[in-house]
């Protein structure tokens, strides 16, 4: 079969990628001070308003740093010219991704960190798309 090359080649980037997409995810949730899988734990079994609101913005604000980080590993596994080419690109995007958000939080007049947990869900979705955003552009930049 022609395509073994193909499909090796295949299982060998995504066994890099996936390690570096967990690293990311890991990464955004220790950097910030708000436990997001807890957040979405408790607003799934309660009528508190709060809590489910609290819930959808950690949502919205951990997956548009997760897909936002899947559009650079998209583009960094397209671009790499080698493994450790996809290793490097993929861990800057998943720092700068973080470095991102608190260049953010230091230029808006409200703590992003304050207003997730209390249930802001329009500020969940704003960092959601800051997150698409900020990938989507980091993305566009891998080249040679």
């Amino acid at each position: 079969m022609e395509q073994w090359p193909y499909i090796l080649n295949f299982l060998a980037y995504l066994g890099v990628t996936l390690p570096i997409l967990a690293f990311g995810i890991f990464l955004f949730m220790i950097t910030t001070p708000y436990k997001e899988h807890q957040l979405i734990k408790d607003g799934a079994a309660t009528q508190d308003i709060q809590k489910v609101h609290a819930a959808k913005a950690a949502s919205y604000d951990l997956g548009g740093k997760i897909l936002g980080l899947g559009l650079v590993l998209a583009s960094a596994a397209m671009h790499a010219v080698s493994l450790l080419d996809l290793v490097v690109w993929g861990v800057l995007g998943a720092v700068f991704q973080v470095l991102v958000f608190y260049l953010f939080e230091l230029v808006t007049p409200f703590r992003v960190v304050s207003e997730i947990p209390k249930g802001n869900i329009s500020v969940g979705i704003f960092t959601c798309f800051l997150s698409v955003t900020t990938g989507l552009l980091m993305a566009a930049l891998i080249s040679y």
